[in-house]
């Protein structure tokens, strides 16, 4: 006697569904899940949103630490900054190069957003400043200078900083070899602190549109100002921190597993892990992207039967 034929472990689902048929109001169901969803949002937005933080700007920045303001300034126009060392995409530098194995993606990808930091943040804006014939003489002297010359009186410069003081407004530093960057360094603290260089700044990349703030952004994050605050609202990248805006929490909470592999070792104490969390994460979303076509993991929703539990009284009126 022929063995009798066992049933398939799923049904076709191509086949058309034999059992009944229950009669469900989808428009029902869409409105009680928004009228729920918007409950929840709005309870948490009263319980949880950000505060409505104003932007940190060159101008509040000049104006709060005009110490940090300067140290910044003239170890830009040094080119000594950690943007003047940086190397890909801002410039040639080796600074801050990742690599994966030999690989280095930014070398790959070369100089897309150029920053000469001297000229960028330091000359060409006080360039534009009008009427200042001390400050036209100081920019001369100085251009004309041989470039020894010019890291010299900058170095001067960043080294009397610490002791120098504040007279309504304008940096007082002891006597020193500092040729025309002191003059210099006033006239662009007190542009800062008009708002002048924030728009200077922005005004550079010469789009037509002023809304590429790269240039501005990596200027202020140089500065012990911008960590400082961002320490403060646990915002560091040791704090787990990332949101669109400082305030409270939860912010980007959809990021906390890029945030999360920089905790851990081996990525935690690499100077490639950027790059590498970069590989990691393409990995893990490729992966993500593959579960439908994965033979077994992508029968687990059948297997795990959690859309019985969802569709119980379905279930059991057609079963009964």
């Amino acid at each position: 006697m022929p063995d009798p034929v066992k049933p398939p472990a799923f049904p076709d689902e191509r086949a058309p569904w034999p059992g009944p048929f229950v009669r469900y109001d989808l428009v029902k169901e869409l409105v009680v899940a928004l009228g729920v969803v918007l409950a929840v949002v709005v309870a948490l937005t009263v319980l949880f949103s950000s505060p409505d933080e104003p932007p940190v700007t060159i101008q509040s920045w000049s104006k709060a630490a005009p110490a940090d303001f300067l140290g910044v300034a003239v170890s830009e126009l040094n080119r000594t900054s950690g943007v003047a060392t940086y190397g890909p995409p801002y410039n040639e530098g080796t600074g801050s190069v990742q690599k994966i194995g030999p690989i280095s993606l930014q070398e790959a990808a070369g100089v897309k957003v150029p920053i000469e930091t001297a000229k960028d943040y330091v000359l060409e804006p006080l360039h534009e400043v009008p009427g200042a014939p001390r400050l036209r003489a100081a920019l001369a002297a100085y251009e004309q200078a041989p470039a020894a010359l010019q890291e010299k009186w900058a170095a001067n410069y960043e080294k009397a900083l610490p002791e120098a003081r504040f007279v309504a407004g304008v940096p007082v530093l002891p006597p020193g070899r500092y040729g025309p960057v002191a003059p210099m360094m006033a006239s662009l603290l007190a542009m800062g602190q008009s708002g002048a260089l924030d728009g200077a700044l922005l005004a550079g990349g010469h789009h037509f549109y002023a809304t590429d703030y790269t240039k501005p952004l990596l200027f202020v994050s140089a500065g012990e100002y911008f960590e400082k605050l961002a320490e403060h609202q646990h915002l560091l990248g040791t704090q787990w921190g990332m949101m669109n805006e400082t305030g409270s929490y939860p912010g980007q909470v959809w990021l906390w597993l890029f945030s999360f592999w920089y905790q851990v070792e081996p990525f935690k104490s690499s100077s490639n892990a950027d790059a590498l969390i970069f590989m990691v994460m393409g990995v893990l979303s490729l992966a993500f992207i593959c579960i439908p076509f994965i033979p077994g993991l992508n029968r687990l929703p059948r297997r795990l039967g959690v859309y019985r539990l969802i569709w119980r009284d379905h279930y059991r009126e057609v079963e009964s």
